[in-house]
């Protein structure tokens, strides 16, 4: 990795691709221009990277991998939400960017072996939890079932459907996908309304069961509390959140929730370290 050698130094990475996913969502394949940076950067599933923006500024956004590029070589799918991300929308391939990281703290990946695992998110929640899902995939046979369940507002709205249809097709693997508006289309079972529709046909081993969520935090406090209330242990359900992260270290304070530090103590964290906080309004 690059940090914590150099945390408040952005290096440079060139775009090698760039892709629209959707007409507000696109994907950024980098490139670390150093070549000796490139062989220390390494990252866990669940961390972020600070991309900067030349003249205008960062934004934290997780780091997806894909098993179909070489080692030094990574992405970030990124919503257009903000000023710094409508720039980001107008970059092209060949173009640079600042990266600083990988920051934060990484999805159970190897304390889930062995278990039942449900990755369960909303709208772009399935970003940060890409490198999780194909990490688990590339060792198939150290998890039990897998389940992927994507929830989005319009059928129409479905990115990655590539990496659905493969996940789909590996046994023991299932893609669930909800919508509360439009019509079911593609290979996956489809429900009408919120994630949380299918976890009542998800077939568990409750007490072995491993729970990853992003989305909306009152989709992750429904996912769960769901979970938690048919058996599965509330240590094993795991959310991640977002703030406002400007530093990513934990100094200039930005995205202090309680006594977290959301950008070095999370995002990722175990359920009952965040629930009382999430509880909170305006925390």
């Amino acid at each position: 990795m690059i940090y914590p050698q150099d945390a408040y130094l952005p290096h440079e990475a060139e775009i090698i691709d760039f892709i629209d996913d959707a007409p507000d969502i696109f994907t950024l394949r980098l490139r670390l221009c150093d070549a000796d940076l490139r062989q220390k950067y390494s990252f866990k599933p669940g961390q972020f990277n600070m991309i900067y923006l030349y003249g205008v500024g960062e934004v934290a956004i997780s780091i997806v991998n894909d098993r179909e590029f070489n080692h030094d070589v990574f992405e970030h799918t990124i919503q257009v939400v903000g000023r710094i991300t409508q720039g980001m929308h107008q970059l092209k391939k060949g173009q640079k960017v600042g990266i600083r990281g990988p920051f934060g703290s990484s999805w159970p990946v190897g304390e889930a072996q062995g278990k039942d695992v449900v990755i369960m998110t909303g709208g772009l929640g399935n970003a940060p939890l890409v490198a999780a899902t194909e990490m688990m995939l590339k060792n198939r046979e150290a998890y039990g079932r897998i389940y992927v369940v994507q929830g989005v507002r319009h059928s129409e709205g479905l990115i990655y459907q590539d990496k659905y249809t493969r996940w789909n097709a590996i046994p023991n693997t299932q893609v669930i996908v909800t919508a509360t508006e439009g019509e079911p289309f593609g290979p996956w079972q489809w429900y009408k309304g919120f994630v949380t529709e299918a976890v009542k046909d998800l077939k568990l081993d409750y007490q072995n069961t491993y729970v990853m969520s992003v989305g909306p935090e009152i989709m992750m406090k429904n996912v769960a509390r769901s979970f938690i209330d048919i058996g599965v242990p509330e240590h094993q359900v795991f959310v991640s959140l977002e703030r406002s992260m400007k530093c990513a270290i934990g100094h200039c304070g930005h995205c202090q929730m309680g006594k977290e530090f959301v950008c070095k103590d999370g995002a990722v964290y175990a359920y009952p370290q965040v629930e009382k906080l999430l509880s909170i309004k305006g925390v």
